[in-house]
């Protein structure tokens, strides 16, 4: 009965977060109140959904735990199969781009909750804080590609950061750019690091 009803609740904080991203694409993060999530997700009262959750930080702070978790697990998983470091940095680049693609309104709703949430200390969420666990991740693997001499004597933290930032660039042009050819943008950039950090 117990592992019932926690599953009965999980499916239900899903229900509720997956109505708040839609909210939040749809009005924006001021609009989206209680209120017009509780519609979006056809539930019966607000206090629904604060049953589940204390406040809507704690609603916006969930949204961003899922997108970046299931994110970071669609990365990982293509990054795993492959063998050589520089194989995994091309994986890298064409997974984070295909997730971009694949959850337009995700993004959108990350963008619009970013300025407003805060870390634990109260500080504001910045672009670089948002950054800095993906650039040590990518830090890391750069540091691998040297050792193993997959890739030239580069500065990897300077190379972490430019690669982060042609990916976030891409989130931006998605939502701001509707034509943008996300294939080729994939492309492209797949080839400009290769060729950025290959060794000979």
């Amino acid at each position: 009965m117990q592992s019932e009803r926690t599953s009965t609740n999980a499916a239900r904080r899903a229900q509720i977060v997956a109505a708040a991203i839609d909210t939040i694409a749809e009005l924006g993060y001021a609009k989206a109140s209680f209120a017009k999530i509780t519609e979006q997700a056809g539930l019966s009262s607000p206090r629904m959904i604060s049953y589940h959750f204390a406040d809507k930080d704690d609603l916006m702070h969930q949204i961003v735990r899922d997108v970046v978790t299931t994110g970071a697990e669609f990365i990982g998983a293509r990054m795993a199969v492959e063998e050589t470091v520089a194989s995994k940095l091309r994986a890298y680049l064409e997974a984070n781009l295909q997730f971009l693609r694949e959850h337009p309104r995700e993004m959108v709703a990350l963008t619009e909750i970013g300025p407003h949430v805060r870390d634990a200390g109260g500080a504001p969420y910045t672009s670089q804080s948002a950054q800095e666990p993906s650039v040590r991740g990518l830090t890391e693997l750069l540091s691998a590609g040297q050792r193993s001499g997959e890739f030239r004597d580069f500065d990897v933290r300077a190379m972490a950061v430019m690669i982060r930032g042609a990916v976030d660039a891409a989130a931006q042009r998605l939502r701001g750019e509707p034509g943008l050819d996300f294939d080729a943008y994939t492309r492209e950039l797949v080839t400009a690091f290769a060729l950025a950090t290959r060794s000979g």
